[in-house]
Order: structure tokens, then sequence, then C-alpha cells
């Protein structure tokens, strides 16, 4: 495994776009936030490339995820959304470069856009190389394509409600780190009667006690948020400790609950 550093927590930004976003970023980076995440698909790349140029904090002191979507796996397709890619986030390398989702059905054989994507890190063009939405199955054909040490994260919808706990420790043991996305279930964290409970304990509110519980489970998390105080409040709870029994109290409320679930979504781990 590298030894990069991975700050935590992200910076998401899917669905923020135009001057909301850019201000955003501004005052995430402001806070301390040093890891920003983006993707083709969310269409505002540009936008996320304008927001560093424009704010105080050098470039090299960002680390800066973006993703490759299924519709661009052959690999010249690939090479040339890479390159697209740069151009908008007006950058020469990414420090992460994903795959968004497993080609459906196979339709891209995984060895080619994984070798694209490693060609890419080999080119310089990003530093680390990993993967989006893939199953352990997956993940253990991608090991076998690219050996081991290769793919820096796998990252996967995780909260409360779906702890995709086989899927995350088969990665952990492989040295994968463990990127969750939607952390906070779309806010739902915010009416469960549990992580209430546990909040008002720690006078916090039920998101950074998700937040904090995920931290203990050594998974990256990128919140997205447009208010300054939750971008705060998202960075002070990474300061939270809790008990084994608060742990084991959030661990009863998994109830498979997947949100992003598209129709050409892989079959996942039960």
């Amino acid at each position: 495994m590298s030894n990069a550093t991975f700050p935590n927590p992200g910076l998401g930004t899917f669905r923020l776009n135009g001057d909301t976003l850019k201000q955003s970023i501004k005052e995430a980076l402001s806070l301390g936030y040093r890891h920003i995440d983006t993707a083709q698909f969310y269409d505002n790349e540009s936008t996320v490339g304008q927001a560093i140029a424009e704010s105080d904090v050098p470039r090299e002191e960002i680390f800066l995820t973006t993703k490759i979507w299924h519709d661009q796996l052959q690999p010249d397709a690939f090479k040339a959304a890479v390159n697209e890619s740069l151009r908008k986030l007006g950058t020469d390398y990414v420090d992460l470069l994903l795959i968004h989702w497993p080609s459906p059905e196979d339709e891209v054989p995984m060895v080619d856009y994984l070798n694209a994507l490693s060609e890419a890190k080999a080119s310089g063009k990003a530093r680390h190389i990993g993967v989006s939405n893939f199953t352990t199955a997956q993940i253990d054909r991608a090991i076998d394509i690219l050996g081991e040490g290769e793919l820096f994260t796998n990252q996967i919808e995780v909260h409360p409600f779906l702890q995709n706990t086989v899927l995350i420790d088969h990665c952990q043991r492989q040295g994968i780190r463990v990127t969750g996305y939607m952390p906070l279930a779309v806010g739902k964290v915010m009416e469960d009667d549990t992580l209430k409970a546990i909040a008002d304990s720690h006078e916090v509110s039920p998101a950074q006690i998700t937040l904090a519980w995920l931290k203990a489970r050594d998974i990256t998390v990128i919140p997205s948020s447009t208010k300054a105080e939750h971008l705060k409040s998202n960075l002070e709870a990474f300061e939270l400790e809790l008990t084994a029994d608060e742990m084991a109290q959030i661990g009863r409320l998994d109830r498979a609950e997947r949100i992003a679930n598209p129709d050409f979504a892989p079959n996942w781990d039960e």
C-alpha cells in the first residue's frame, strides 16, 4: 500500500455546480479541507478547477479525485476522457483517478480498461488509481489484472443503513482503502432515533456521530455541503470518539438500504 496521504474527510461535489459549488470549495479549503472529489458524470470539473485555481491553497497541497464514466471505458475513449478531465480541471494530473462503475455486463473487458487506467498512472496523469462500485469478486479480478498494491481505493456507498461490511473487510484485508460516498444517507441519519440518542449524549448532531463511526471503521468519507457550518461540523466530527457500545448500537442499524442502485449496477455483495 502506498504511504500517500488521503485527507479525511474530503469534499464531495455530486449535484453541485456553478457559484454554489465554487463557494463550497473555497469555504472548505479555507477551513482546512485538502481533498476534493469530482467526476466526469457530475458535469462540474471545470468549476472545480476554477475554484482550485482561484483559492489561496497551492494545487500540490490538494488531493484531487475524478472518475471516468462507464461509457468511456474503451481504451482509446478512456485516454481521451482522461485528457478532457485534466483540461477541464486545469491541471496536469489528478491525485486519484477512478473507474466510476465497472463496465455493465462486461461490455468492455476489465483487462482493457484497467490497463488503460494503469497507463494513465504510468504517464503521470494520475498519481494513484482505483475503482468505484466494485464488488468483492470484481476487486479480486482487478487485483489479478493489476497486481497487489496498485488499487488505492474502492469508492462505495456506505452509511449506517448500508454498512457493506463484507466488501469493506475484503478491501481492507487487501490493503485497499475504502472511500464512503453518501455517508449521511442523503440526510436520513438525522431522523434515526438511535443516532439522535447517541448524538444527544455527546451534544453533537447525528451527522457528526455517523462520520465519527465511519472514521472508526477506517473509511475516508466525502460528504458534500454548501453550508459553512456543516463543512465545519463535518471536520469537528473527526475529533469524536465513540464507545464500543455506541459502535455496536450503530452496527445494528444495517438494513441493506442501497440508495445508488442504477440499472447498470453490478450484482452487489450480500
